[in-house]
């Protein structure tokens, strides 16, 4: 179905009036609702719940423009497949304090095409797939020549953008207010209402290799979704064993080794009644969401390192508020890997994987301003949210940078719990020190006493501990 982002429409120019008529009233909402880069992050301030302080709100806010709605479709043209790149040519340039809404498709879309992909033109010419042509050839940031396909694979998320905001430089931070998350609609009509997601029990999980009888095996399941996001829970559809897929180009795939395979479901044997009984809550989130790296041209979209990218934290939606270092000119913000729901871990390699559509407000602050604030110090992407701060910690903080010249092969090897949790104690440390004045003493007895460490996922090559501060703790905290 055309948004107004389908030019070869034969109604464009009325669907794209509709959208633009429809979108006019959310975003004079987005304005008059007091979170905006002026009042809105000073007031929040004010009452010490945010990491941007009075000062460094009104010094943004003197850069601002007015600011503009843009919208960012999901299609062949508009994504990059498997992986961050400083060379990328910007898809949308904006500025400080402008709106985006972003289409997000996710790249296990194929394992049913029949729910996911038929009838919706971006993801069919993302999908697209055949002896003749391949909507996107490029998966990953492996070499061209990949016996599995242009870019091995070495990198799995369909990343829409990027999105570079004007003035941006290194050593500037990047605000990313996440203002909305809705569900990508079915586009069949034969599913009209609800939307569906896939959860692969891959053999990147970390089950895989400790299952009953020694008996390995990759295992989807399909889950529903309630398209207009009344419904808060999600329910199993049915499950199927990989079959094993031969694509359109010839290639065996007896594992999920490469992104965006069709499913051939004429050779899967469904299992209903799965999961029967069982609602699953709900927290639509981006599991792949940051800004391009410095250290390499094209960076695989898998590990998660100090410019974001695929964390996987499910605090990553709605009302929640990023902050990213800016390594390169523009930042090149890039948004993917979206989530229907998602527990701490994404133990056995995916989530409920799900198509979503985010409306997100960029904020720049920079270097200049971050002088004796909150931010001087950031390194690392950083949430916050209206109750928490949450810090993401890696086995590796930098990886591109911390394991040399083989550092995309090196970081499949070498990560772990331990080292995560070290450094998710270290940026809390620095955190609680520098941002909240304590002493160092005083900093690791708050942490064991009222600080809690969680596992965010240990499949992303870069596996990741988070620590959550609960902002009421500071409410009578004067300096």
């Amino acid at each position: 179905m055309c948004l107004g982002d389908d030019p070869t429409c034969a109604a464009f120019a009325e669907h794209r009036l509709r959208y633009r008529r429809d979108m006019e009233p959310e975003r004079r909402a987005f304005l008059k609702s007091g979170f905006v880069a002026t009042g809105g992050a000073a007031a929040l301030a004010a009452g010490g719940l945010s990491l941007v302080s009075p000062a460094l709100a009104q010094n943004s806010a003197r850069r601002l423009k007015q600011t503009a709605h843009y919208h960012l479709p999901a299609n062949a043209e508009t994504i990059h497949w498997g992986y961050f790149s400083k060379s990328l040519k910007p898809q949308v340039e904006i500025d400080s304090g402008d709106f985006v809404t972003i289409e997000t498709l996710t790249h296990h879309a194929n394992d049913d095409a029949e729910r996911m992909v038929t009838g919706d033109p971006g993801a069919e010419s993302v999908f697209l797939w055949t002896k003749e042509k391949k909507g996107v050839a490029r998966r990953g940031a492996g070499p061209e020549d990949s016996k599995l396909g242009p870019g091995g694979g070495l990198g799995v998320h369909i990343c829409t953008g990027p999105v570079a905001i004007r003035g941006a430089e290194p050593g500037d931070v990047l605000e990313v207010r996440i203002l909305d998350v809705a569900p990508r609609p079915s586009a069949n009509p034969k599913f009209k209402g609800l939307t569906f997601g896939s959860n692969a029990a891959a053999w990147w999980g970390y089950h895989y290799n400790d299952m009953l009888e020694g008996r390995k095996r990759e295992v989807v399941t399909i889950y529903e979704v309630d398209a207009s996001g009344d419904r808060d829970w999600a329910k199993a559809v049915y499950s199927f064993p990989w079959p094993g897929v031969t694509d359109p180009d010839g290639r065996d795939h007896p594992t999920i080794d490469y992104p965006g395979l069709p499913v051939d479901h004429t050779k899967t044997k469904r299992t209903y009644d799965v999961l029967k009984g069982i609602r699953v809550p709900i927290r639509p989130h981006f599991g792949t969401m940051g800004l391009a790296p410095a250290e390499a041209d094209m960076v695989n979209s898998i590990p998660p390192s100090y410019t974001g990218g695929n964390i996987d934290n499910w605090r990553i939606g709605k009302g929640a508020t990023m902050y990213y270092p800016v390594a390169v000119p523009g930042a090149l913000f890039s948004v993917g890997d979206p989530h229907a729901s998602q527990g701490d871990s994404e133990l056995c390699g995916t989530a409920i994987e799900c198509s979503l559509t985010g409306t997100f407000q960029f904020i720049l602050h920079k270097k200049a301003d971050l002088a004796g604030t909150s931010l001087e110090a950031l390194d690392f992407p950083m949430i916050e949210t209206s109750e928490d701060w949450v810090l993401s910690g890696f086995s590796y903080p930098n990886y591109l940078k911390d394991l040399g010249p083989d550092a995309q092969n090196a970081i499949f090897q070498k990560s772990s719990i331990d080292l995560a949790m070290r450094d998710a104690f270290r940026k809390m440390r620095q955190f609680l020190m520098h941002a909240k004045g304590l002493t160092e003493d005083e900093a690791i007895s708050l942490m064991s006493v009222a600080v809690d460490f969680g596992i965010t996922q240990v499949v992303d090559g870069n596996w990741g501990v988070h620590a959550i501060v609960k902002k009421a703790i500071f409410s009578e905290r004067t300096a």
